[in-house]
Parts: structure tokens; sequence; C-alpha cells
């Protein structure tokens, strides 16, 4: 979308929450599949290499879980607050003209 059309609409910050919001997904998918490939390593080499690596995307995940709480875009410890926000995004998306 065209940023000035992004801010007259009020997406403007909705699309920086969805970028987010993707990041950390991709991240958890990085960690998970890390964490498997550890456990399927043949040699200690190559586990320590892909434990380096999963220890990276741990904290890859946790950066970005901070910057999400510290911009009120994910409330983890708030579940009914997430919720209602995860519905407020669900209708505005819906209100989205196509």
């Amino acid at each position: 979308m065209i940023p000035i059309l992004e801010r007259m609409m009020g997406m403007d910050a909705l699309t920086d929450e969805i970028v987010a919001m993707d990041f950390l997904l991709s991240a958890k998918t990085g960690v998970r599949n890390y964490a498997m490939a550890v456990t399927e390593c043949a040699t200690p080499e190559i586990k320590a290499i892909l434990t380096k690596q999963l220890e990276e995307a741990v904290n890859t995940h946790e950066m970005i879980v901070d910057y999400m709480m510290r911009r009120g875009f994910y409330k983890p410890y708030a579940m009914d607050e997430q919720i209602g926000r995860d519905l407020q995004n669900i209708q505005t998306a819906l209100n989205i003209p196509s």
C-alpha cells in the first residue's frame, strides 16, 4: 500500500505490527527447525554448528518479542487484551477495501 494512504486509513501502525508478527512467526519456525535438526545430526561438528544457530535463533526471537511488547503489538501475559487486539486487527483487515 502507498504510505500516504496507509496514514490516511490508519494502517501505518498496523503495517508495522504485521511485519513484526510475520518476523516473529518466521523466527519461531526457525527455532523449531534448528531444534529438530540438532536432534538429527550425524556428527558432533554439525551438532555444534546447529546448536550455535539455534541459540542465535532463540536470541532473535527474544529481541522480536521484546520489540513487539514495547510497541504494544504483543501481550503474551495479558491474554484477554491480546485476543481483543487480534480481533480488532482481524476486523480492520476485513474492512480494507479490495
